[in-house]
């Protein structure tokens, strides 16, 4: 699949100064970008680590692994693109040969390059698949959990992924009304479940997320990450998060603060941080985002 008329460039990374001085990047290091997405936050790294520095970009999504490696080819060696769900990241880096680094950057969620290529059916604002799934040659898409779950189950996911408090009435309206086979026409059930727009966020935001949160298995797979991490890190070595929501963060914060009293991190952070006004009026992406730091400590 080709993500037509989209570019990375066209990408805006998140909190990048934020990222880059809490991983404390430097000449020579080794650095892991875990969701390398279009590669903003790996292009500023690469620039920062010559000579001498390489970084591995992992991604589950093919298609921007390979927009992301065409943009980052005038790095020549010194950047490693490697396809793959992070939730095996150990193996990854295993057999790329990144096994002791100086850094980890997860960037989670959807990014704006997902979401603007219409056919991967992120989005509710066009007409597409129900599909959500960020590698699309693995496992069943949206249109599975919509078409053939029970609606106990739809509500669960709903609930859970979502913190969608209509869950029930949502999930009862999808039975009803199956087979429902595209973005806009979910989009639209939710939207008459729910009524108009509430507050900036449209009506099926918190149905379509929990659906891609189900579909890649997203939650899991972090908390697997994260867990391999602590054999990837030389002493030192900063690990960085940056999540978007409550779920994602809680996971992130219970893992950093677990390490911390097994003395295996020690946190930068003892606080979420958050982007500038200036970065929340020039990229509205990032509004929501929240910034994590923990330090490995010397093993044993």
């Amino acid at each position: 699949m080709s993500a037509r008329g989209v570019s990375p460039a066209a990408h805006v990374p998140v909190m990048v100064a934020e990222a880059l001085q809490g991983l404390s990047v430097h000449p020579g290091g080794s650095y892991v970008d875990c969701t390398l997405g279009a590669g903003g936050h790996a292009r500023a790294i690469l620039e920062r680590i010559s000579p001498g520095g390489k970084l591995l970009g992992v991604d589950a999504d093919p298609s921007a692994l390979e927009l992301a490696a065409h943009s980052l080819d005038e790095f020549g060696a010194a950047f490693v693109p490697a396809h793959g769900n992070f939730a095996e990241l150990e193996s990854i880096c295993t057999r790329s040969g990144f096994t002791a680094n100086d850094g980890m950057l997860f960037d989670l969620g959807l990014s704006s390059m997902q979401v603007d290529t219409p056919e991967r059916g992120f989005s509710f604002q066009r007409e597409a698949p129900l599909d959500m799934r960020f590698d699309t040659s693995q496992g069943a898409g949206a249109d599975d959990i919509v078409n053939s779950y029970s609606e106990q189950e739809i509500a669960r996911i709903l609930w859970e992924y979502g913190e969608e408090r209509y869950s029930r009435q949502i999930a009862h309206r999808i039975v009803q009304d199956r087979p429902i086979l595209s973005t806009l026409r979910l989009a639209h059930l939710v939207q008459q479940v729910l009524g108009s727009r509430r507050g900036r966020i449209h009506p099926a935001t918190r149905t379509f997320m929990a659906l891609r949160i189900a579909v890649n298995r997203e939650l899991e797979s972090l908390k697997l990450a994260l867990d391999q991490t602590v054999n990837l890190l030389r002493t030192g070595g900063r690990l960085v998060v940056i999540s978007y929501h409550s779920l994602e963060d809680r996971i992130v914060k219970e893992f950093m603060r677990s390490e911390a009293s097994s003395q295996t991190f020690s946190l930068i952070t003892k606080k979420v941080i958050r982007p500038t006004s200036l970065e929340c009026n020039s990229n509205p992406r990032s509004r929501s985002a929240r910034l994590r730091i923990a330090e490995r400590l010397a093993q044993g």
